[in-house]
């Protein structure tokens, strides 16, 4: 007796929203320069600091923010005071961010990772959530649950979603399902059930991560990296609870000027990058402090990321890291504005919970419980030819059979009857089409039927037709075919596009039948045996029938200098030299140089395709222009 499966419906309750504002931190880093400068910011206390005017010194501005931690102040101050408040909401399936702000070189990667002597906040909050959930489980009032937690990290380079974890996995997607969370399908996630687990996946991920030297910092990051850590808290008794919390913990790249910063090529496109992705952050900030009624998230994929943070169901903090140097005043100010703007945003985070329950007696069954139609159509098929084999009431029993179905089903089972026993297979494809398209299937269904019918006649007919004109070719003992004969089609074969003179003893037989093409006979008296091809040649332009390609006109030698040429310009020429290259302008030649810098000199003049706009075929184009000429300028 099979054994009966209950069936689960899974659903998603949301509880109800509590209101929460983002709670904004500044910290300010210590001087980093060996002369010190004047200083531009002054701490009043614990959450209040003055920027003082550059012009006037005189002349100050004012903020107040959640906290405002001085120079002074450590790892474990940040942490705890601002980050370490929002873990618990993890815990009862509710979504936080911790993400850090500020101009390049103010100390935001220090601040979210820190180092071994001074960790930062993402080790420390990891650390914590490993604590807590393990504390949580080990709990009598939570005996029936249990705890999983999973990361990704993922950068943001030049608008592309890059995968840390697996670096393979490029220009990901970012999308938002049902429930209005946001996801990037296809990002790996790995489980982390120690601290060690941790760092094993994230201390290599870091290392992925995109970064490079310019005047104001010797390790600029030149991407925005998300860190995502996944609790799911499983119940393991009825009704099989889930809750599920999402921690975000980004590391904003720093707004730049190019100026000061001095960036040239490839780093100048980053830096662009950058800032149209910051600039794009500002207006979701003043979006949503004015309340319009839309909100720029789908402009940039970095405030897609952080639609749930800003505005969303998060639970949010924003560590705005400033400098203390009078020359960082217009990009410390431009700081404190942006934090001030965004401590106004109200989230709505919420309790997101999956149950399942029994489904109910009246709901539709599975799929798998459900006998097909096809095999009820031939059940009823073979009940009916049962009951009357030759007698002509058998469509009357079958009537009868289905007189407890509704007219409609009645009349949908016997149309499918008839296309299943007519066409066969068709039952599939016809079930969830509207009449009008399934007639026209089948109209065209039965259109193709005749056609492979009518080209099955013709390839029989060609069959026979080669049979016969090598009976007679046997016949002839390699004597040459009688044209004459009406039943060799001179549209049958055709002949060979070169004649060679080969005696009657050493004449080889070459017969061979292409089905479905048509093929061209033609005697040549020159020639003794008869050659049948299948491909046409093409024929060369006028004025070019022996012309040979580049390629081959050059010799080896010559071809091998050229490259060499090329790739010691490549590997060495200026942007001056090189845009003397044919199809080098100065933005490839630019190009070209600040991916020389990053990446080291080229091995290959293939390596060209590794670069942004540059294929495969444009490299072919550019050699074939570009080594004759070098080749030619360079012989005596």
């Amino acid at each position: 007796m099979a054994k009966r499966v209950s069936v689960m419906d899974s659903h998603v309750v949301n509880k109800k929203a509590t209101p929460s504002r983002v709670r904004v931190a500044v910290r300010l880093r210590p001087y980093m320069e060996k002369e010190e400068e004047k200083a531009c910011v002054r701490g009043l206390n614990s959450q209040s600091l003055e920027i003082v005017n550059w012009r006037n010194q005189l002349e100050t501005m004012q903020y107040q923010f959640d906290a405002f931690y001085g120079d002074a102040a450590t790892q474990r101050e940040i942490y705890t005071g601002s980050v370490c408040p929002i873990l618990p909401h993890l815990l009862i399936g509710q979504n936080a961010s911790v993400f850090a702000y500020g101009p390049t070189g103010a100390g935001k990667t220090h601040t979210m990772l820190g180092d071994p002597s001074q960790p930062g906040v993402i080790p420390r909050a990891v650390r914590d959530l490993l604590q807590m959930t393990r504390a949580a489980s080990c709990s009598p009032t939570e005996e029936d649950w249990t705890y999983n937690l999973t990361m990704s990290y993922v950068e943001i380079y030049q608008e592309k979603v890059m995968d840390l974890l697996e670096p393979k996995n490029k220009d990901l997607p970012i999308r938002e399902d049902k429930d209005h969370n946001i996801l990037i399908p296809g990002v790996t996630h790995k489980t982390i059930n120690t601290f060690s687990d941790f760092d094993e996946h994230f201390i290599p991920a870091s290392q992925n991560r995109t970064v490079a030297s310019t005047k104001l910092n010797d390790r600029s990051s030149r991407s925005h990296a998300v860190l995502l850590i996944k609790v799911q808290k499983n119940q393991q008794v009825p009704p099989f609870r889930r809750l599920t919390g999402k921690l975000y913990m980004i590391d904003l790249a720093g707004s730049e000027d190019n100026r000061r910063t001095g960036n040239q090529g490839i780093r100048l496109k980053e830096s662009g990058a950058i800032n149209s992705s910051l600039f794009t952050l500002s207006k979701v900030v003043d979006a949503l402090n004015q309340g319009l009624p839309r909100i720029p998230y789908r402009d940039s994929k970095l405030t897609r990321l952080l639609q749930d943070s800003l505005g969303g169901s998060a639970h949010s903090v924003m560590i705005a890291n400033i400098a203390p140097e009078q020359s960082y005043y217009f990009d410390t100010l431009t700081a404190l504005n942006f934090a001030a703007k965004s401590k106004q945003i109200i989230n709505k985070p919420f309790s997101q919970e999956t149950t399942q329950a029994p489904a109910h007696p009246s709901m539709k069954r599975p799929r798998e419980d459900v006998e097909p139609a096809q095999s009820r159509l031939k059940k009823t098929k073979t009940d009916s030819s049962e009951e009357s084999p030759n007698s002509s009431d058998g469509p009357k029993k079958r009537k009868l059979n289905l007189a407890s179905l509704k007219p409609s089903v009645v009349e949908r089972l016997l149309k499918l009857d008839k296309i299943l026993s007519e066409k066969g297979k068709m039952e599939s494809q016809l079930l969830s089409t509207p009449k009008r398209e399934r007639i026209a299937l089948l109209k065209k269904w039965e259109e193709s039927q005749i056609e492979i019918e009518r080209l099955k006649e013709k390839q029989k007919e060609l069959e026979e037709k080669a049979m016969l004109a090598e009976a007679r070719f046997e016949k002839s003992n390699g004597s040459d075919f009688d044209l004459s004969d009406s039943s060799v089609s001179e549209s049958t074969f055709r002949a060979p596009l070169k004649t060679r003179a080969t005696s009657t003893a050493k004449t080889k037989k070459v017969l061979r039948v292409l089905p479905l093409q048509g093929l061209n006979l033609q005697q040549n008296a020159n020639e003794e045996s008869i050659t049948v091809i299948e491909k046409k040649k093409r024929k060369p332009c006028a004025g070019r029938e022996n012309e040979p390609s580049w390629e081959v006109t050059m010799q080896t030698e010559l071809l091998q200098s050229g490259r060499e040429m090329i790739l010691h310009l490549l590997n060495n020429g200026s942007v001056k030299e090189l845009k003397s290259l044919q199809k080098i302008g100065d933005k490839k030649a630019k190009l070209i140089v600040g991916w020389r810098e990053v990446n080291g000199p080229l091995k290959n003049v293939e390596d060209l395709i590794t670069m942004e706009g540059m294929s495969a075929k444009q490299v072919s184009s550019f050699l074939k222009v570009n080594i004759p000429t070098l080749v030619a300028s360079r012989r005596p």
